[in-house]
């Protein structure tokens, strides 16, 4: 059995295929118009001798109706017949128009009274009883024109009247009046001219009215009409004046235009609701939407200012009046979108009037959560028969109210997170009165602030039965999450409670998230949106919570050792873990520090007190090694030992201590198979420990500094060697001995004492013996460099004596002598060079 789609679905794919077809249809007129040109063109380029032999057409021929032939080019005329007619058409409407009008204005007072109303009459009989010949003929277009004339003619026939008749009556009644007798004629004219020309119904003329329509480039849209187009738009478009003009000239007031405006939106969404025409509707859609509008936003006004609840009531009368009309026009409006935007403003405008009815009744602060009460009543259309587009426009009303409300709170929210970090400027300056001082030390307390937290349980309450019975369930669990955290946030400040009732109020609000979180992701590797969505409200309320304790030095500790052993008891969690350890870690650094502050020490003896969060971050790691936690808990042990240094900087032995003790625990770290690189970090916090310890002694002495790293690194690359005999040598050796010897070589050569190069040479000879011994290439060369360079450096004040005794020509003499040598003997001497190279390669 095929299945039957429901009506709405039917519909919506009904509409889309009558798209469709005048989509088509428009372009086959086009195809049409086009066609009919050409033709034209051609005939009127043919040859007065006979037809034109017209060759066969093929896939690649040229369009019919195009000559072709030696010099014979069709070309298509820039304008088409139609619209040459139109123009020429428009043009002599406009002119007989504006004759008429000078006319009426200038010539009007050299006539009778008789002449008068006679030529006026004769004109406006000849402009409207014209056209219905005209369209017996087929002359449509003639005959709008001529019909347009006419219509114009009435409007300068009220103005004559006025002129003459009625020259004592009030301008704007009369328009009214005049607006309304056109209105009437108009729509008159329309319906008759229309029932004049009409054929009998039988199938050749029906075919004759379409392909005439087509041939004008038009379209019925909803059924072909033989009379004047413009009359009934017209008569539609002027029926929106005469109430909203009588209001007017009456002196009525605020209250009786909106409730005019508001009957004239309900007319046009009548004639737009009946109608048939496609210009009618249009007319009629574009005025009650106008009219509709400016009376909704009218009675929106004078609800919400008014000074009693009966002057409240009575706009919100109106209101309701217009939420009527709108939910009338959404239950017989075919489009469904329309339908559901019609019913979300009858939405809006019964929430707008009940609020304003509770703006006067009730004290100000309970007027959202009355709004807010209304716009749930709302939601009960959902078990109601009515059609799906209008339950849905009613619940996004609903939720548009919802979300208002929700944006009414959310300064107070901000307020309560942004303002405790004021604290941060003057830390311990002592215990508030209470907790909103604390709070809103700054800033004024809002007036409205009492009911913000029932607003905002009540919204969170919506959304987590609705969200129930939705396909977007997690989204709408969520949303009530943060809002129910939003409520119980604000609630100690909103209730005042006393300082130290404040702080364990929002740790009781710190471990609830937690504790939300713990429960919703206990089953789950990978963290869904909802632990994660708590983890992190956890996270904002802990730091408001840190800095909220900063009025006193009890409340700071007491707080930060909380949120320590708060988060790491969370951390259990593995999924939790990567997110909650590092947290506990960082209030731990938090909390040393102050207890360090609050001990009276200095900054460089609480370095020592932050040392021991490494220490915790490294067993952490340790037992949690392969995790997902392990990385971000190193990472935060790591930035704690960056600031235990940063603290220690001041004192030259504590950070010599603190940098061996950071080693220390890197070292306990690279003890585990996948942390073995960090032994380099710990090789160097020591030489760095070692360094800041001799520089505290006021040792210049270079080779303090650098025998620490030369003995471990030959130590290093003696057993690298042992294991690996391939290593090279300056691989193993070259940078241990590369430490100590230029460093060396550097402070002796301005050394003036014979101790420092005497030593400095035997330990280069003995590097260099040790080197030919093993022939090791890294300690030959640099050992026999350094100590031919200390040898120069000794024998420098010789060498500079004998330079000074001999005469200034004797050494340019004995470098050219030399050179000459080197030149006579060239190629022995690179034979010699590329031995030693040889002979140094050979080495290892």
């Amino acid at each position: 059995m095929t299945n039957i789609p429901p009506p709405a679905e039917e519909l919506r794919f009904l509409d889309a295929e009558l798209r469709q077809l005048d989509a088509r249809r428009a372009v086959l007129l086009r195809r049409r118009e086009w066609l009919v040109h050409t033709l034209r063109a051609a005939a009127v380029q043919r040859p007065a001798q006979g037809p034109v032999q017209r060759p066969a057409q093929g896939p690649g021929a040229a369009p019919p109706g195009r000559p072709v032939g030696a010099g014979a080019v069709a070309r298509r005329p820039e304008a088409t017949a139609p619209g040459v007619q139109n123009v020429l058409l428009v043009l002599g409407g406009v002119l007989l128009t504006v004759a008429a009008i000078a006319f009426t204005l200038v010539s009007w007072g050299d006539m009778g009274i008789v002449g008068r109303a006679l030529v006026l009459g004769a004109l406006t009989v000849g402009a409207l009883g014209v056209p219905v010949a005209l369209l017996r003929r087929g002359l449509r277009s003639t005959a709008e024109a001529v019909s347009g004339l006419g219509t114009a003619l009435t409007v300068l026939d009220a103005y004559a009247l006025h002129e003459v008749v009625f020259a004592g009556t009030d301008p704007v009644g009369y328009t009214a009046a005049a607006s309304a007798v056109l209105a009437a004629s108009w729509a008159a004219y329309g319906v008759v001219t229309s029932a004049l020309v009409a054929p009998p119904p039988t199938t050749a003329s029906v075919a004759a009215a379409a392909e005439a329509a087509a041939a004008e480039g038009g379209s019925a849209g909803g059924g072909a009409r033989l009379g004047p187009r413009h009359p009934l738009p017209l008569a539609v478009a002027t029926a929106h004046l005469p109430l909203l003009l009588w209001a007017i000239a009456v002196g009525a007031g605020p209250r009786t235009l909106t409730a005019v405006l508001l009957t004239t939106a309900a007319g046009g969404t009548a004639v737009a609701l009946r109608t048939t025409l496609v210009p009618v509707r249009v007319v009629a859609v574009v005025g009650a939407l106008g009219t509709g509008g400016a009376g909704a936003l009218s009675a929106g006004l004078l609800c919400w200012s008014a000074a009693d609840p009966g002057a409240a009531a009575q706009a919100a009368a109106l209101l309701v009046l217009a939420a009527t009309i709108a939910l009338v026009a959404s239950r017989f409006v075919p489009n469904p979108d329309v339908a559901m935007g019609a019913a979300w403003v009858a939405g809006l405008c019964l929430v707008a009037g009940a609020g304003g009815v509770l703006w006067v009744s009730v004290p100000g602060e309970w007027t959202v959560p009355g709004c807010l009460a209304c716009a749930i009543a709302l939601l009960a259309v959902v078990r109601t028969p009515l059609s799906r587009p209008l339950r849905q426009g009613l619940v996004r009303a609903s939720a548009t109210v919802q979300g208002l409300a929700v944006l009414w709170a959310v300064p107070l929210v901000a307020g309560t997170l942004l303002g405790p970090t004021a604290r941060g400027a003057r830390p311990w300056s002592g215990a508030p009165r209470d907790i909103r001082d604390a709070v809103f030390s700054d800033v004024p307390w809002p007036a409205y602030a009492s009911t913000v937290p029932l607003v905002l349980a009540v919204v969170a309450g919506v959304l987590l039965v609705a969200g129930r019975r939705t396909v977007r369930h997690p989204v709408a669990t969520v949303g009530a999450l943060v809002l129910g955290w939003a409520a119980a946030f604000v609630l100690p400040a909103v209730l005042g409670l006393s300082y130290g009732a404040g702080l364990v109020a929002q740790g009781a609000v710190v471990a609830s998230a937690l504790g939300f979180a713990y429960r919703a992701g206990r089953a789950e590797r990978v963290l869904s949106p909802l632990p994660l969505t708590a983890l992190l409200l956890a996270l904002v309320t802990s730091v408001d919570l840190a800095f909220l304790s900063l009025a006193t030095e009890t409340a700071t500790i007491s707080v930060l050792v909380t949120l320590t052993v708060l988060f790491g008891a969370v951390g259990r969690h593995a999924g939790l873990a990567p997110f909650t350890a590092p947290i506990a870690l960082g209030y731990a650094t938090a909390a040393a520090c102050a207890i360090g502050a609050s001990a009276g020490r200095q900054a460089h003896h609480t370095a020592l007190l932050v040392l021991v969060v490494p220490v915790a971050a490294a067993l952490i790691a340790s037992r949690a090694s392969g995790s997902r936690a392990t990385v971000p808990v190193e990472a935060t042990g790591a930035a704690a030992g960056l600031l235990a240094c940063a603290l220690a900087v001041t004192d030259l032995p504590t950070l010599a201590l603190v940098l061996s003790l950071g080693g220390v625990v890197v070292a306990g770290t690279a003890l585990r198979r996948e942390r073995r690189p960090a032994g380099y970090a710990a090789a160097a916090l020591f030489l760095l420990a070692t360094w800041v310890r001799l520089l505290a002694w006021d040792v210049t002495t270079p080779e303090a500094y650098t025998l620490p790293v030369t003995v471990p690194a030959l130590i290093v690359g003696f057993l690298r060697r042992r294991r690996d005999p391939a290593v090279s040598s300056w691989a193993a050796y070259g940078g241990g001995l590369a430490v100590t010897l230029l460093p060396s070589l550097l402070a002796a050569w301005d050394d003036r004492h014979w101790l420092r190069p005497l030593l400095l040479g035997v330990a280069a000879l003995a590097v260099t013996l040790a080197g030919a011994r093993h022939r090791l290439q890294a300690p030959l060369v640099l050992g026999g460099g350094v100590l031919a360079l200390v040898a120069l450096h000794e024998l420098a004040p010789y060498i500079a004596q004998v330079v000074g005794a001999l005469p200034r020509w004797a050494p340019p003499a004995l470098v050219g002598l030399v050179l000459l040598v080197l030149g006579a003997t060239y190629e022995q001497r690179l034979r010699d060079a590329r031995r030693l190279r040889e002979a140094l390669g050979r080495l290892h």
